[in-house]
Order: C-alpha cells, then sequence, then structure tokens
C-alpha cells in the first residue's frame, strides 16, 4: 500500500480541459461538488520552465482547497507518480456532459405524489 496516494483530476472549466494533481480527493463537505485539497506541482530545479505548469500554479496559488462541481469532472485517476498539470482547449466529441445537475432538490412542500 503506497505511503502518499496522488490523484489525477480532469475537469472542465470555462471552455479548457484542467488536469491538476493533489494528495486529497473526496466528495466533500458541499453536495454536489468534488473536493480536492493539497494541489501538488512539480519543483523544478532547472532554468527551462513550462510555462503551462507555471500558468495554472499562478491559479491555484494561495489555494487551500478547490470545490469543483460535480458534473465538471471528466476523470479522477488514482496514480503512482505525479505527472505535469496543464490547461488544455477542450476537443468535441460524441460524448457530451449532462446539462443540468446530478442531483435533483426534493419537493418543497412535504406532499408525497
Amino acid at each position: 500500500m503506497p505511503a502518499s496516494h496522488i490523484y489525477k483530476v480532469m475537469f472542465v472549466n470555462q471552455g479548457k480541459v484542467y488536469e491538476v494533481f493533489a494528495r486529497k480527493v473526496s466528495h466533500g463537505s458541499m453536495f454536489g461538488f468534488v473536493e480536492i485539497e493539497e494541489l501538488v506541482f512539480g519543483e523544478r530545479s532547472t532554468v527551462v520552465l513550462d510555462p503551462g505548469e507555471e500558468r495554472i500554479k499562478s491559479e491555484f496559488e494561495g489555494v487551500k482547497r478547490s470545490y469543483i462541481p460535480m458534473h465538471s469532472v471528466l476523470r479522477i485517476d488514482e496514480v503512482k507518480t505525479q505527472g505535469v498539470s496543464k490547461i488544455s482547449a477542450y476537443e468535441g466529441s460524441n460524448v457530451a456532459q449532462f446539462p443540468m445537475p446530478v442531483y435533483s432538490p426534493p419537493a418543497g412542500d412535504g406532499s408525497k405524489k
């Protein structure tokens, strides 16, 4: 059993696909959201920097925890090693997301229909 879990989380945000790595992923305390914590970014000791990873790193700088809407999540994988975080263009395909929330709230009047 690995001492430290790393999860690759892919989700859609404003027409782009985000791929980030985190140590903790759960259903969280907010209904309908996936909670990701302890984002991990590659620490480079060389002079060459990946501008894509630097962009996503600066976007999530100072973020302790992020809540991603459940219907925006494309995939969550537990991986052995951390990869490069990136933002890429959303390529359309014949697979589409549901256009509505996954869960609907119960009727508020208490009557059973």
